[in-house]
């Protein structure tokens, strides 16, 4: 087996992974902080934080994986991407920060004003960090200018009406994800209020996903030809057909009071927007011109890699796993985790 060649591959698929886990599990968290902003009620709120307390920790360990993983086997990939994305990155990191500390300080506010501050931190700290994660996205879908390895671009190269659409679109698309964590988890009014958001943040995501697809066959002519070239085309064409359908699925299951339902759709969405990605960007690392190849580390370090991630891998998914178990059900008001 020629090695060189399948390991950059392997690699490849580990790190997408990492990333749609990190989209999926921390995508919802951060969707239930987001809603905050139409969630008057501080009980209300509460009930909404408890529902993701015992398992929002753990969630930000794939963005650890996949950071990491960039960082230690593709080098050249992750020496451009961070002077490209710095102001994004950090801002992201800054949020989270921000949120993880407004998340504990809210159960410790005494007084209405302090809660309302955490509250509003929390809120802050969660659009923020889903924002800059649509900004680093559409920033590095646009490419990196670069030669001979080397980021050539500017200070504010990641910033363009591209950009600002991606950004806009992770937020709502992270929004919807926390209506329907929210319908799955808790029950009564709250339930009923998060099946209406999901209604609205359904049909605005579906709006957001076309126009994106739309725009990105733009950017590159190895874009289209990735999309619409014959016989690519053929392959490609199932993607929007499979969104569609999961759009009947979505509105079929939230008119006939389906708890789960929705919150799959929703994740099925994602799902199929990293595959247009995957179809879009392979095999580029780094747009225009950087393929895996080129941006990986040499193949004994990536074989000693893919080592300790035959044993981490199993490890975090066991554990993952394990801590939905514990916590499945629904979030009752009298439930409290702090």
């Amino acid at each position: 087996m020629n090695w060189a060649y399948w390991l950059p591959v392997i690699w490849a698929g580990l790190l997408a992974f990492a990333v749609l886990a990190y989209v999926v599990l921390d995508g919802f968290d951060l969707g239930v902080g987001i809603l905050f902003a139409v969630e008057p009620d501080y009980e209300d709120r509460s009930l909404m934080v408890n529902s993701i307390a015992p398992v929002w920790d753990g969630n930000e360990t794939w963005l650890v994986l996949g950071g990491g993983g960039l960082f230690a086997v593709f080098p050249l990939a992750y020496g451009l991407v961070m002077p490209a994305q710095y102001p994004t990155i950090l801002a992201m990191l800054l949020a989270l920060v921000f949120r993880g500390v407004a998340f504990e300080f809210r159960f410790r506010a005494e007084t209405v004003p302090g809660r309302w501050w955490w509250d509003l931190s929390f809120w802050l700290g969660s659009t923020l960090a889903a924002f800059a994660q649509g900004l680093t996205l559409g920033g590095l879908m646009h490419g990196i200018s670069q030669h001979d390895g080397n980021y050539t671009g500017g200070w504010w190269d990641w910033l363009t009406p591209f950009t600002l659409l991606c950004g806009v679109s992770v937020v709502i698309g992270y929004a919807l994800l926390g209506a329907c964590w929210m319908i799955w988890r808790t029950e009564g009014a709250m339930q009923r209020r998060a099946r209406s958001y999901a209604g609205w943040l359904g049909a605005a995501t579906l709006a957001l996903i076309g126009i994106v697809s739309l725009c990105s066959p733009f950017l590159y002519p190895q874009f289209w030809h990735r999309w619409f070239a014959y016989p690519n085309i053929l392959i490609t064409s199932p993607v929007p057909l499979l969104v569609a359908l999961l759009a009947v699925l979505f509105y079929r299951a939230l008119a006939r009071d389906s708890h789960i339902t929705p919150f799959l759709c929703a994740i099925g969405w994602f799902v199929l927007c990293l595959a247009g990605l995957g179809i879009s960007f392979w095999p580029l690392m780094v747009p225009p011109d950087i393929t895996i190849w080129q941006a990986a580390a040499p193949p004994a370090s990536q074989g000693f890699l893919l080592v300790g991630a035959v044993f981490l891998l199993p490890a975090i998914l066991a554990y993952t796993g394990y801590s939905y178990w514990v916590f499945r059900g629904k979030m009752g008001e009298d439930t409290h985790y702090h």
